[in-house]
Parts: structure tokens; sequence; C-alpha cells
């Protein structure tokens, strides 16, 4: 018979810590726990596999699963002394879901399952509480409500805050027994108003509908959205976790806590996190009551912190990684209820790597593994400047670092709305739940009213790298109204706040930021993966001051500047207009030309002074030339006047110039070869430059890139007339200058026809962001109309212009290299699309065998640490 169900409960345990694809995360970590002697509550895990075979058969479920469920249950029965189901002597449970990895969009626990009216008298007999009693029963059919019924969670919370409105309470803890049992009676009426139906009464039938609703989680749109944003595939399933229950809500000898083995803010090695005597776990991580640090445990438990702190090192030294543990104290004994690898911010995370690196814990490689790439982008977001003026409203938990500022937004789908839309906005709430996901993954920060430390806005915000406030208590949420009071402030929908997650500030307005410095322990681990990797990281920069920052960041060169670019300044695209406007005219384009010569050479000069003795790959013109044509009446006549020139000739020239399809059209190397005189004058402006920096006794690596190109004999015109022109100038300065010509790959052609066009291009750049869009024939400026629709299908696995389509990108890649090196062996080949930075695109760049990646500058300590995961197995 095959195994569905693996029990655990101290010093026995049917499963462990390497089982965890099929008991997921949190019931691998409960098995091992109990197999490490640490107090566990006993339990039973129902495996991932059910979850397929769930999927697999139309929602039923293996015929041996009910056999084994109820064995379960009876080694638990044994266990605790008690029995489900059982009014005199009542064994209760807690039901959770638990994939292999930690999804904040799984179904939310349910606790206390097995209550119904005659079994809380019992639980009464059997604790002497009645107000404990009552108010789990309340908990009970509140969260079976919302977690397995459906019933949204807002209309279920009026029924307790119409009853404290009644009594004039303020806070839950003035209820009484009677309140909470009033509360509940209440409650059952309102879930038959809501949802056609009574909360079960028979616990098997509670239980057995809790199960389902763990395995029907797995589908639901936020898991689903979950699963988009992090990767997790759908065929993993969820496992059940079933954990008999404690109480940390049965007095002031009791209560439950949330920690850290580590800061996960800092990474300072410290039992970090939150606790609330008389309350369950969930009180702490929804906010409900403000919790008070777990350093408070040893004034009320003093023997129960110290065992906490022995766990703590028991559970670190055996995982190799900080924990998240989760507890609850009941009647003055420590009981453990979860442990996982614990989220963390981008600073944490490289701090506490280190750290067990020095303390023998972990090697240098698995410190680089463990680090993850993408969330080094969080490291070095900009902060606010501290010298600007703040007007500070109000201020919170500083729950995840980071400057934020944005539009106030309260609803999470109205978050995604906008941010689609080009928007920056800061979701506001009164406390988030996996509800919010979406709308979580949209904002550029987060704010809430409520929460601690370790509520669900600051644990899944330092996972997606995002600043949060928590807890800001002075903030009142008013979602009807659509805005947020702090004191007399209000702040209406659409005003811009900004969001302080290193001090938990929140201002209004917008407060200029600053760009971080890279020092430290990130600065330590960046050099590690410096020495494992072998892909080159350069950056793709425009300007001296992009330049300047990527090489700060470590980037080894400039693997692109587009020179296009250099013209979106107001003061620069007249001169260009101008010479688009008279190009038909060779003496007026040659006087355009001259305009922008000294301008064209003094940008390289620039660049070439930050990137001393490293490569710069110099794009020449690649301009759509749509971009640069004037649209309104106002910009026509201004061009008029300065190019002498009529307006309605100039309307004309822009309608002739127009395309259907200008990204496929008059651009790239066919502007080159219509108009040499461009090209020319860039080649000159690029080698008087170089020749400059020589003169001044400074090293300087030019390379000069022709875009667009799909034939041989195309890119050969061009390398003639540029080398002559570069040639001239050598010969005029009498300077000796070793410089390149190579092209950009950006057309399938030009991939197959690789071999050939390499007799005469010295480097490849695959310039990936139009190479996929012509492979694909998906424009990238449209393709959010139906993408959404291709992942969900999974045509795509990921959106290609985030992570490289290395089926069919990826293949063209892979030719185009292979048969560049054979026609010419020392060929240098990179990409320079947004994929440089991408560490999936990375891994990919590396195991191709290119030279480098070329990315956005801030995108170059991701690439740094990518490339070296690459090389070490990630």
């Amino acid at each position: 018979m095959k195994t569905y169900v693996y029990s655990f409960s101290q010093k026995k345990s049917e499963g462990s810590a390497n089982l965890r694809n099929l008991l997921g995360g949190k019931g691998a970590n409960l098995a091992q726990m109990a197999k490490l002697d640490l107090p566990v509550p006993p339990g039973f895990t129902i495996s991932t596999e059910v979850c397929a075979y769930f999927y697999e058969h139309g929602q039923r479920y293996p015929r041996e699963l009910k056999k084994q469920v109820e064995a379960a249950v009876t080694k638990i029965e044994k266990d605790r002394r008690q029995k489900f189901g059982d009014p005199q002597n009542p064994l209760l449970f807690s039901v959770r879901s638990g994939a292999r990895i930690s999804m904040p969009g799984m179904m939310d626990t349910v606790l206390n399952l097995g209550l119904n009216e005659k079994i809380a008298q019992g639980l009464i007999s059997a604790t002497g509480n009645p107000r404990f009693a009552w108010n789990s029963y309340w908990r009970f059919i509140f969260m079976f409500a919302d977690v397995v019924m459906g019933a949204e969670k807002e209309e279920l919370s009026e029924v307790l805050e119409g009853l404290k409105l009644e009594r004039n309470y303020k806070q839950d803890i003035e209820l009484s027994a009677e309140d909470w049992k009033e509360t509940a009676e209440r409650l059952k009426e309102k879930v038959k108003d809501l949802t056609g139906k009574d909360v079960p009464e028979k616990p098997r039938e509670q239980l057995r509908q809790a199960v389902g609703a763990v395995f029907q989680s797995w589908n639901n749109p936020r898991a689903i959205t979950y699963r988009k944003l992090n990767k997790i595939p759908g065929e993993w399933g969820t496992a059940v976790n079933v954990q008999s229950m404690v109480f940390g809500n049965l007095g002031s000898d009791s209560g439950s806590g949330v920690g850290f083995t580590r800061s996960p803010a800092t990474g300072e090695k410290k039992l970090y996190g939150e606790f609330l005597q008389n309350a369950q776990g969930e009180d702490v991580v929804a906010g409900i009551r403000t919790p008070q640090p777990i350093g408070e445990i040893k004034k009320v438990f003093p023997k129960c912190y110290q065992e906490l702190l022995r766990i703590s090192k028991t559970l670190e030294r055996y995982f190799r990684d900080m924990q998240d543990i989760e507890f609850t104290i009941e009647r003055g004994k420590l009981w453990m209820l979860q442990t996982r690898g614990g989220k963390r911010t981008a600073a944490a995370a490289v701090k506490i790597a280190l750290d067990m690196v020095a303390e023998k814990m972990i090697t240098r490689k698995t410190a680089l593994l463990r680090v993850d790439p993408k969330s080094l982008e969080s490291f070095f977001r900009p902060s606010f400047d501290p010298k600007a003026k703040k007007n500070v409203i109000a201020k919170g938990l500083a729950a995840s670092p980071g400057a934020a500022v944005g539009e106030a937004v309260f609803d999470p789908a109205e978050a995604v709305n906008l941010a689609e839309a080009g928007r920056k906005v800061i979701l506001v709430r009164q406390e988030t739940s996996p509800d919010d996901i979406h709308g979580m993954a949209a904002a550029e920060g987060i704010l809430t009213a409520r929460g601690g430390m370790t509520s669900h806005a600051a644990l899944v915000t330092r996972g997606m790298g995002k600043p949060c406030v928590a807890g800001c208590e002075a903030v009142y949420v008013d979602y009807k109204k659509q805005q947020f009071s702090a004191g007399e402030i209000i702040v209406k929908k659409g005003e811009t706040i900004s969001i302080d997650g290193q001090s938990g500030e929140v201002m209004l307005g917008e407060v200029p930021t600053v760009q971080p410095e890279v020092g430290g322990d990130i600065e330590k681990l960046l050099r590690w993966a410096d020495g494992a990797r072998r892909l080159g990281v350069r950056a793709n920069a425009d300007t001296p001051e992009q330049a300047k920052q990527a090489r700060e960041l470590g980037a080894a060169g400039i693997g692109l500047c587009r020179t296009e670019h250099m013209f979106f300044e107001e003061s620069r695209i007249p001169i260009f207009q101008e010479m688009i406007m008279t190009a038909d005219d060779e003496e007026k384009r040659a006087s355009a030309l001259e305009k922008i010569l000294p301008l064209q050479k003094s940008d390289f000069l620039a660049i070439f002074k930050e990137m001393e003795g490293y490569p710069v790959i110099i794009r020449l013109l690649d301009p759509p030339l749509h971009e640069f044509l004037p649209k309104s009446a106002e910009e026509i006549s201004r061009l008029s006047q300065q190019v002498g020139i009529s307006a309605e000739a100039i309307k004309q020239k822009t309608e002739a110039l127009k395309e259907i399809n200008p990204m496929l059209g008059h651009r790239g190397c066919r502007l080159g070869i219509t108009y040499p005189e461009i090209y020319e004058m860039q080649a000159r402006a690029i080698i008087e430059a170089a020749c400059d920096m020589g003169i001044q006794g400074k090293k300087v690596k030019p390379d000069i890139m022709i875009p667009l190109t799909m034939d041989l004999k195309e890119f050969a015109i061009l390398k003639d007339k540029i080398k002559k022109v570069c040639e001239e100038v050598l010969s005029e300065r009498k300077v000796r200058l070793a410089y390149k010509i190579g092209t950009m790959i950006e057309l399938p052609r030009a991939a197959l026809l690789a071999g050939e066009i390499a007799k005469e291009a010295e480097f490849f750049s695959f310039g990936t962001n139009d190479l996929t869009q012509t492979t694909l024939g998906v424009s990238r400026d449209d393709a959010g109309r139906f993408l959404p629709k291709y992942l969900e299908e999974k045509i795509f696995s990921d959106d290609p212009f985030i992570s490289l389509d290395t089926k069919g990108v990826g293949e063209l890649i892979k030719i185009g290299t292979e048969r560049g090196r054979k026609t010419r062996k020392n060929i240098s080949v990179g990409i320079c699309g947004e994929h440089g930075g991408d560490p999936d695109s990375i891994v990919f760049s590396h195991q191709a065998g290119l030279d480098y990646v070329s990315c956005s500058p801030f995108r170059v300590p991701v690439a740094r640490l990518a490339a070296a995961q690459a090389v070490l197995g990630v």
C-alpha cells in the first residue's frame, strides 16, 4: 500500500527534512524537529502526491487515504490522551498548507478545528476557562468560514466590530466569556447568510472540508500569481499539515510568538521577533494587537526563553541557515510549531552568508549560492536624500528597507492597473493578507496601519525586496472613502507619498532620493563572485554619469552605448531634426552634421574618461526616425524658424518619413547605407575622442558597432567607410590606436549568416531585445495585450522580454556564436539586451560560451553574482 500520510511526534517521525518535495517545507521541517527531540505537538502530513492525484482525478482522493488519516488521528489521540470529537476530552487540530517552497499566496491556517458548541462546553470543563473556550470557538468559525467556505473576511469582521460598538469596547480583550459566546452565535448566522450553508458541526466533516480547501488553494488566483512571480512549477503541488492544537490564549501563563534566529533586516546574530501574552499565533502575524519584542519573554517566562535560545541554535546548526520559527507557550510549556528558512533583506542575506562562512557553518560556495542575485537590486536601490526637506506625517515600523515614492492606492487590483499604465504606486492597507499579493507585487512599496515586524506585509515585502512601513498606528485607513488619515492630515487616493523602509517614516509628497554606495559585506561577497565567474560583466551606459555608476558597481567596460539616446535632451533634438529634414540636400546635411560632431566627441570623451582602460562598445545611430520627428504645430513652427524651411515643407517631409512599422524600417545600418555621412561623422567623433585620451597618456579601448546587420555585403560597405575615416584621423593625429569594428546581431538572418559576417566583423553583440521581437514576431510594446494569456496557457514559461527564450532566441545565439567562431576563432561575443541582467539568461549565456553580458548599471552586481552561480551550479 502506498504511503500518503506521515505522522510525527517528539522523538518519533515517519518523515525528515530530506523529504521536502514529498512533505512540503513545513511538513518536512516539522518531521525533522520531532526527530531532533524538540517539543513539537504531534500531527501528520498528507503528501504532495495526494495534491497531484486530486487534480488528475477530478478532485477525488486515493482510496487508501481515508484509512491512513484515521490511523494517524488515532496515533495523536494516544499521544495526547485526548479524543477527536469527544466533548469530554476534546482533541483539536490546526490545518495548514505546505508547499515545498514557502508560498504566502496559499491557504491561510484554520485553528481549533474539531469544535462545535457541545465540544466547546467540554473544553470549558477541561480548562476551567469559559472565556478561552468561546473565544476559541469564535476563532474556528471565523477561520473556517473565511478559508474553507469562502466568506468575505471583511463582512465576517463586522460581527465582532458590531458587538464591540454596541457595548462600547475598544479592544477584543474586554469581551467576557458570554460576549464571545454571543459573538460565535451571531457569526454562525452571518456565515449562513453569506454562504447559504452552515458551518459543519461534525469534526471529521470539518477535517475533510479543510483538507480539500488546502488542495483547492493550490490553484487559487493569489497562489497562481505568487508562483508566476517566483517561477514555481504548478505541478509541484502542496502538502497538508494537520497538527494537534496547543493554546497560547489560556491566560497570562500562555502566549504565542514568531521569531528569527538572526535579524531578517540586518543579519545581526541575535534572536529577533515578537511575542504576545494570552494570544494565538495568528494574532501576532495579523497585527490585531501590537506585540512585544521577543526579548520580553525572559521577564515573564525565563525558562522558556532559555529553551527557545537553545532550540534556535540547534535549528541553525542542523539547517545551516537562519530560521523563521513559530512557537506557543501553553501554561508555561514551550511548543515549537514551525521552522523554515527565513526570508530576509538583501543586506541581511549577504551578512548572514558571510558570517556563517566565518563561523565555519557553510563554505564560500554555499554562501555565493545562497544569496538570490535578484535580491541585490534592492540592496542598491536609492535611499532618501538626508539633506532633503521631509514632511513626516507618521512613523511606523521599519519592516523592509528602501525608499519608495508613489501615488497612494488602497485596492490591490487598482495598484496592478496603475502600475501597468506606467504609474508608481504605494499600496496602503489596514493590514495585508495573501489576497493582496498581486497588488503588493505591482506597488513600489507597502504601508500598513497594523501589523508588526513579522506581519504578512513585512515578510512578503522583504522577500520581494520592496520597502515596507508596517504597524503605523497613527494611520487610519478608510477604504470606503479611499483615503487615509494621520492625525489631522488626510491623504486621498492619487496623492503622492514617500515611505522609508529603513526609518519607518511616512512623508507627504515626493522626497528626492540618492544612490547608494557599495562597500562592506556586499563588496566582499561580490569579490568572491568575481573570483568564481568566467563571464565578463559590462554595462549598458549612454552618459558619463551612467558609466561612472557602472564602474562603481563593478562593470568591466561598456557593452552598449546607444548614441541615439544622446540626442533625447531638449537642447539637442532640434539639431538632430535639422539633420533629418535636410538629409536629401548633401550640403545642408553636412552642415548639420558639423554641428553634431563636437557634441558627439565631447560625449565620447567623457565616457572614455570614466571607463579608462576598459572596452567601450559604441553603437552607431539606430533610431526609428519617427521618434525624432516634430509632432505638434508648435514643434513644427519652432523647427521651421531654426532651419529656414517652411512649416508646410516640414509637414510634408514628416509625412514622407512616416513608416507603417518604424521598428522594422529605416533604421540601423540602413540609415548608414542611405546616409553614410552620419556614420562617418560618428566614427570621426569616436576616434578623435580616443586620440585625445591617448595624448593625455590614458588608455582607451573603443569598439564601433554597426547595428541591425543582416548581410556580409551590407556590413562590409559600412566597415570600409568607417575604417577609412578612422585611419584618416589616426594619420592626421599621428596616433597609434587599437580599435575594433563589429556588429549587433538582432535579426535571425544575421545569426544564421554569422559565419559569413565574421569574415569582416571583429566582434558580435547579440541585441536580445530586438532579436526576441524578430524571432517571435512579437512587438515588445504590444505584447501586454496577449502575453498574460500565453503565460497562463504555459505557451511561454516566462515573459520572453524578461528572461531569454532559450529554445528559439537562445538557439539562434548558439548558432551565431558557433558559426562566427568557426570563421574567426578569437571573435568576442556577448549579449547586451535587458536579458543581460536576468540571472536565468546569464546562466544560459555562460553555458553557451559567451564572453560577457551587458546590463543596466544597477543590475551589474546581480550579473556578477549570477555569473558566479552559473559556474558553481545553481
